[in-house]
């Protein structure tokens, strides 16, 4: 099982961004990784403010039997299909795939996930130069655990020991200001 976020704020060649989301879906499909669940759409303001269009986020839960790596590679052909140009860390996106757990795997290692988990002010904003499971912010985003919670509430982060639900209910006040379900 692959937990992932989707998420968009600009038009891709295709339309908006809830119509590139679902080509999304179809597509991860097409390369061999189904969603066996998925939620509704998400109405989610741009981060950091007036960096941009407000996004169109969701979750799923693909099935298939592929390493992390690979489903990652996956997801990144699908985004650059859909028109994903990386640039900004931040910045306005066609589509964004992000791989955010696989089963209860952690990688590269607890301690390596720990540390990225931990780093605050300016080393927060710094990518990682390779991949950390479960995702280290992912415990911090309303945009990421209010979908997830309509399709894997269960789901229980294999360091922190919560399940997203959990996650989700322990998040600050205001955490999810501003988001609508569409």
């Amino acid at each position: 099982m692959h937990l992932i976020a989707l998420g968009a704020n600009v038009s891709s060649p295709l339309g908006g961004p809830r119509v590139t989301l679902e080509a999304a879906l179809a597509a991860l499909a097409a390369a061999g990784l189904p969603a066996v669940a998925r939620s509704g759409w998400w109405r989610t303001l741009a981060h950091p403010a007036g960096s941009g269009p407000d996004y169109v986020n969701g979750g799923a839960v693909l099935e298939a039997a592929l390493p992390p790596g690979e489903v990652l590679a996956r997801l990144h052909a699908v985004e650059a299909a859909l028109g994903r140009r990386r640039g900004d860390r931040w910045g306005p996106r066609t589509c964004d795939l992000d791989l955010l757990a696989s089963g209860e795997s952690v990688l590269p290692d607890a301690a390596t996930v720990r540390a990225w988990m931990a780093r605050a002010g300016a080393a927060r904003m710094e990518a990682p130069p390779e991949l950390i499971l479960p995702h280290p912010r992912m415990q911090e985003r309303g945009f990421v655990l209010a979908p997830l919670a309509e399709v894997a509430p269960g789901w229980r982060h294999p360091l922190l020991g919560r399940t997203v639900a959990e996650m989700l209910a322990a998040l600050p006040a205001g955490a999810l200001d501003g988001m609508e379900r569409l």
